[in-house]
């Protein structure tokens, strides 16, 4: 048993008696049985009996020190993960990213390419403590029929320890024409997601056109949707509203989830109440990435940024619309840095976005809510019975477990501590050169 486990409030069973405290966090005992998380209890005073009549000293008594679930990541990029080396961003920016990304991509995504930089993102994942990703392919043609068995074979070879989703990503325009059925049953031939990038100068009439088109394919085939909406500062960019009236218009009873929707942070009051409540009333789940939209957005050489890049996390929380945190891109063109960890995303959209004073449920951005919105019944919360995959902390405070990497992390997977050291990056170097 695990004593004395100050854990997010937002992640225990509904039934836990555990207080939280002005920050969001609960005392906890944690029973682990066979692998399996089989109960949660608040934490018994010390010298005295637990909830399953234990003596509670003779117990791991943590004191205070933080217990998380595993961590899900609902955006990522697994696909195009570590090229910086080979594929720098000449100035940062997003055209840069794009300028970079699309001749390495024709050029040197292969499947064995494409598989070993997959593999060592999930492997550096798993390690820091996520259990569940769910990452974009770039999916024009041909790559799509290199990417997506590629996938197929790694959530295989990692199932159980990884719960793996995928989406397509290449513009909406795309979509129109043969190509978007052809690409439609590739998605649901493999068990993927619909997703497409909203280009910041998509307006109505043809906007509405090409989502219709999105939606039909999707329907048919019983897919959810995955967009990129709004990642410019740019306050005309209103594709998050325009979305959320496509999923009405075609009456759409699939999951949607629209990701980065920076633009809003820009726009009038007005329109903001506008987007806020047809997205309330579509029910759209928004994730934000705030470490990737940091590097990018508001981007001018020579310029200081005049703007954070993220979206409008509290005020879309306080419509009752669920957010997530994700990680996006790590050491591509779009993002030179990150470590697929979520501590860390979690660390720095803490500080981007004042996701503190108190830190409250925010937790379950990077946890519970992103399990749900994956359709992970178990994933990313305290499950009694539930496998007893956890990440335990030396940390108590938020001001201890963000102000530190916590490196010296560990990661239980099936009540089991794994080795968590990291993979190497020079195993990359043979698909750096040439």
């Amino acid at each position: 048993m695990l004593c004395d486990a100050a854990v997010p409030h937002c992640v225990l069973p509904g039934d836990c008696t555990a207080a939280a405290d002005a920050d969001g966090l609960a005392r906890v005992d944690l029973t682990i049985d066979n692998g399996r998380l089989a109960a949660v209890a608040a934490a018994a005073p010390v010298g005295g009996i637990d909830a399953q009549g234990n003596a509670a000293e003779s117990k791991v008594r943590l004191d205070g020190c933080q217990v998380w679930p595993c961590f899900v990541d609902l955006h990522t990029h697994l696909d195009k993960g570590h090229i910086w080396p080979r594929a720098p961003n000449a100035d940062g920016t997003f055209d840069g990213a794009l300028a970079a990304t699309m001749p390495d991509r024709t050029t040197r995504w292969t499947d064995a390419d494409v598989e070993a930089r997959f593999d060592f993102g999930l492997r550096t994942a798993y390690a820091h403590g996520t259990a569940a990703i769910r990452t974009h392919l770039d999916s024009l043609a041909p790559q799509h029929a290199i990417s997506w068995p590629v996938f197929s074979r790694l959530r295989e070879r990692w199932a159980g320890r990884i719960d793996l989703q995928a989406v397509t990503i290449l513009l909406l325009e795309h979509l129109e024409g043969p190509f978007g059925d052809e690409l439609a049953d590739t998605v649901a031939a493999h068990r993927g997601i619909l997703g497409a990038v909203i280009p910041a100068a998509a307006r109505a009439p043809v906007l509405g056109r090409q989502l219709d088109r999105i939606f039909r394919l999707a329907t048919a085939r019983g897919l959810d949707l995955d967009f990129h909406a709004d990642e410019n500062g740019d306050p005309q960019s209103q594709s998050l509203r325009a979305i959320a009236e496509a999923a009405v218009r075609n009456g759409f009873a699939g999951r949607v989830v629209a990701g980065h929707c920076c633009s809003l942070a820009m726009q009038s009051d007005a329109d903001v109440e506008r987007t806020l409540a047809a997205v309330a009333a579509a029910r759209i789940d928004v994730v934000s990435l705030p470490m990737c939209n940091l590097f990018l957005q508001d981007r001018v050489p020579g310029r200081t940024p005049r703007w954070r890049g993220v979206t409008l996390l509290h005020e879309l929380r306080a419509r009752g619309i669920r957010v997530s945190i994700a990680s996006d891109n790590c050491r591509d063109p779009f993002h030179g840095y990150g470590d697929h960890d979520m501590l860390e995303v979690f660390r720095e959209a803490t500080r981007i976005a004042q996701l503190d004073r108190p830190v409250g449920d925010w937790p379950a951005a990077v946890t519970r809510l992103p399990g749900e919105v994956m359709g992970l019944a178990t994933r990313g919360r305290f499950v009694p019975g539930a496998a007893a995959d956890l990440v335990l902390f030396n940390a108590r405070g938020y001001s201890e477990l963000l102000s530190r990497p916590q490196a010296d992390r560990i990661v239980l997977r099936d009540g089991v501590p794994i080795d968590t050291t990291l993979p190497d990056y020079r195993e990359l170097d043979p698909l750096m050169q040439g």
